[in-house]
């Protein structure tokens, strides 16, 4: 072993370690042989001889005896075994560490990618659900809308007896009037549309949902008949200048010449002597501007180019008069009479929107008429002016004119537009209540009720002056 290598002993690699070992089981002082050595001593000396040869730092080496020899080579392969022993443990105590740090920074790595995996996944998700949803609202919106807003082509469709709102909407889109049965068959639910009527229907592309369903709920004719040539559909809450405006708009019937018509009693005594219990009430009344105001039912109606103007308003009043006599027992027993009914429920089809608002403010009513207090409504004082617009200021309320509820007590001449079905129930069948006074929200629609003039002042502070 060289003088370098004893004074590092630690850099010595495990190759030298083994030679080195060999080298020093025969580094010792020579010995002489003894007399009585066999064949195999010679046999091994020579041996050692020619391992010792190689190296030419080592003098050649004596021979020893068998016992000597086997005792040396026994300790030699010891420690040869404890020295190759020593690195390797110290081997893995060095490299242990770094393999678990290795194998921390590996699962490091796998985690990001995984991470990097999962947000890709999740922001894609999203990304699709996205589109899915922007896809379904477009979708829903459209559907919503008429299918064609400038086509008025009118189709004829049949309803058969006991279809669904779900048939009815296959029947509908099939007859390409809709856009989707399954969006109509939903919304007709949402909207409370019940009683859709079999018949045969004309209608066109460019209605819109509600007033689909409204014609379905009124009903169509029993057997096909030849198509209009265009459709007249009077919304619920007109008053007779402004279904004269709508005439004028579909028909050739100028305004002037539906209002004309509306004032002649010859006309009206004909209508009367044809529908004797539906207009008595309003034979009767006195100080109307229109005797037929209120009677001309809101719904769509068939024109074909040949019909007189005449023929235009008896439809809507034979509509008015399928309408409204099945309820003849039931107004008897609230003793009052159809024109009565007709007119409260006019004021209450502007005044609530809701049906629970409707019978709140239809019983407020009824309290007010029990107390001999004027009705006080807003839409009074609007039909007395001849004006539409939302604010009624106190001014207003000072216009002469026995439509005034403000000033006048009782229901007044008549009727001040056309009610839906819904109001005149919402009158017969009201919500029954201690309420005198009623607002409403200019902004949300909400109606707010209250029993002394002092809280009603309040609730107008808050909801209407602010």
């Amino acid at each position: 072993m060289t003088d370098e290598r004893k004074q590092h002993p630690e850099e010595e690699s495990f190759k030298d370690k083994i030679l080195n070992s060999l080298h020093g089981s025969y580094e010792q002082p020579p010995r002489e042989p003894e007399n009585n050595e066999n064949q195999e001593n010679h046999q091994f000396t020579r041996f050692s001889d020619r391992i010792v040869g190689q190296d030419n730092t080592t003098e050649p080496v004596q021979t020893q005896t068998e016992e000597s020899v086997g005792s040396r080579s026994e300790r030699n392969n010891q420690k040869t075994i404890e020295e190759e022993a020593t690195p390797i443990e110290e081997e893995v105590d060095t490299y242990a560490p770094d393999t678990k740090n290795g194998r921390r920074q590996q699962r490091k790595k796998e985690d990001k990618i995984v991470g990097k995996i999962v947000l890709i996944i999740v922001v894609a998700l999203l990304f699709i659900g996205g589109i899915l949803g922007f896809s379904v609202y477009r979708y829903l919106s459209s559907s919503l809308q008429p299918l064609d807003a400038s086509n008025e082509q009118l189709v004829q469709v049949e309803i058969p007896s006991g279809s669904s709102n779900k048939e009815i909407g296959e029947i509908l889109e099939k007859g390409k009037i809709i856009k989707s049965g399954l969006v109509f068959n939903y919304y007709t639910k949402f909207k409370n549309f019940t009683g859709f009527q079999a018949g045969f229907y004309q209608m066109a592309p460019n209605m819109t949902l509600d007033e689909i369903g409204k014609q379905l709920e009124d009903g169509g004719s029993a057997t096909p008949v030849e198509i209009a040539d265009n459709r007249l559909t009077i919304p619920e809450g007109y008053d007779i200048e402004q279904i004269a405006k709508k005439v004028a708009k579909v028909t050739s019937y100028s305004e002037k010449e539906f209002l004309d018509l509306m004032k002649n009693q010859d006309f009206f005594k004909k209508l009367k002597e044809k529908y004797p219990q539906l207009l008595e009430g309003a034979s009767k009344a006195e100080g109307v501007r229109y005797r037929l105001e209120g009677y001309l039912y809101p719904a769509t109606y068939d024109y074909y180019n040949g019909n007189s103007l005449e023929d235009i308003v008896t439809q809507m009043v034979d509509k008015s008069n399928a309408v409204l006599i099945p309820y003849l027992d039931q107004i008897q027993q609230k003793k009052m009479t159809l024109h009565e009914v007709l007119t409260i429920a006019s004021l209450v089809e502007k005044e609530g929107v809701k049906e629970g608002d409707r019978k709140n403010i239809a019983q407020v009513f009824a309290n007010r008429v029990a107390t001999d207090m004027p009705l006080q409504s807003d839409i009074s004082i609007l039909y007395a002016l001849g004006e539409h617009k939302e604010l009624v200021t106190y001014d207003d309320t000072a216009v002469d004119s026995p439509y005034n509820l403000y000033l006048n007590t009782g229901y007044g001449p008549g009727p001040f537009d056309s009610p839906s079905e819904e109001a005149v129930q919402a009158v017969l069948n009201p919500t029954e209540n201690d309420y005198y006074y009623f607002v409403a929200d200019l902004k949300t629609g909400k109606v707010y009720f209250a029993k002394t003039y002092e809280e009603h002042l309040k609730l107008v502070e808050e909801y209407v002056n602010k």
